[in-house]
């Protein structure tokens, strides 16, 4: 087997083959070519390579005085011998036609990162692209300093400019994509309309409630005996997530399916706080962003009944709902205790403020009635509001 060298071993001997050559002497050209940029080589290991280089008889150290300790490496000056020259002459020859294999750590960690959170994958890749920047700003600052530079020398500026500049083109292209999903899968109306979907549990606070765009379903009766109030819960969240997949295809938006919400009306509003809940008539209904439009939902509500059998669905509409000036409450507990503190909303709240009723009682759901323990459900309690 013919005898190679490493990387960092063909570095240091075609440097001293271009002149005999101290340690620190080989330290200032590898610092002032910008060498680091484009091979593995540190200050702390040039004496080790050194040595090994010598041991192979492939580089010398020049006379030294007699009193000189042949420990001083810094002070004792290297030199190729022939048979260093030779292998130096075949490895450089064997390098220039040889590919380098795409071995970047980087690659191992896309590979990873399903494996991690969306914002830590960002976060590396940010500061990955960073790092390349800083790393080519310093490169073409060597070479403005060796300026003008020898054709071989040339090259390899533009070789590790090049290498540079690609990888620091695929990390921001990659960033591109991952925060562009981001982005889309973001949308969230709990958090794009935060000061409404996070209301404080102690106290009543006003809101004032743009217009806002739901898919809805109406119906009458208890809804905890009720079959269409059940088919109709599942016809909201059919018909969301449908309309999530095609806007998320067609127009490449995605959105997070909304909270269940619901407006509750009686003919006497004192049935909500004595719970007489066959009084109680109700429009369920999903937020939805503001570019659904009504094709998409009959769309999207043709699309769901072709898998689904359930007679709600034909009564899902769009609507525009525009509720103003609101008072509202998180109420943290079963849906039958929300009484009492409907009933001081009523009769303390509302007309110590000089406030009525004007519109109906709105509540939303932020907690999954199916993995929620009924003391821990969180619901807001909303009601649209004019000055007496």
């Amino acid at each position: 087997m013919e005898p190679t060298l490493t990387d960092a071993e063909l570095t240091v001997l075609g440097l001293l083959l271009e002149q005999p050559r101290h340690g620190y002497e080989l330290e200032r050209v590898i610092e002032d070519r910008g060498v680091r940029a484009w091979t593995a080589l540190g200050f702390s290991s040039i004496y080790y390579l050194l040595d090994k280089l010598a041991a192979r008889g492939l580089i010398e150290a020049a006379a030294t005085q007699a009193t000189q300790r042949r420990s001083a490496k810094s002070r004792a000056t290297y030199r190729v011998t022939a048979a260093g020259g030779d292998l130096c002459a075949a490895a450089t020859r064997d390098a220039l036609t040889a590919l380098t294999p795409v071995r970047s750590r980087v690659l191992i960690g896309m590979a990873n990162s399903p494996g991690l959170p969306e914002e830590d994958v960002v976060a590396g890749l940010t500061r990955r692209l960073g790092a390349l920047r800083e790393q080519l700003a310093e490169v073409r600052a060597a070479r403005v300093r060796q300026e003008p530079l020898p054709a071989a020398a040339s090259a390899i500026f533009d070789y590790s400019e090049a290498m540079l500049r690609a990888d620091a083109g695929w990390t921001e292209a990659t960033l591109g994509t991952l925060t562009k999903e981001a982005a889309v899968d973001k949308y969230d109306i709990k958090k794009a309309r935060r000061e409404l979907y996070a209301p404080s549990a102690k106290d009543f606070v006003v809101v004032d409630v743009p217009e806002m765009r739901y898919i809805v379903v109406d119906g009458h009766g208890d809804p905890n005996t009720s079959a269409a109030y059940a088919e109709a819960v599942e016809a909201l969240f059919t018909t969301a997530y449908t309309l999530k997949f095609a806007g998320k295809k067609a127009l490449d938006r995605d959105f997070v399916v909304g909270p269940l919400e619901g407006l509750w009306r009686a003919d006497d509003p004192q049935a909500f706080v004595t719970r007489d809940k066959q009084a109680w008539a109700w429009t369920m209904m999903i937020s939805q962003p503001d570019w659904i439009t009504e094709d998409m939902v009959r769309a999207a509500v043709a699309e769901a009944a072709k898998k689904k059998d359930n007679p709600a669905l034909a009564a899902v509409r769009l609507i525009r709902l525009a509720e103003g000036r609101c008072v509202q409450i998180l109420h943290i507990g079963s849906y039958d205790d929300e009484a009492p503190t409907l009933d001081r909303l009523h009769h303390r709240y509302l007309p110590d403020h000089g406030l009525t009723f004007n519109g109906d009682h709105h509540e939303i759901y932020l907690s999954d009635v199916r993995r929620t323990e009924p003391a821990k459900l969180k619901t807001i309690l909303r009601q649209p509001v004019k000055t007496v």
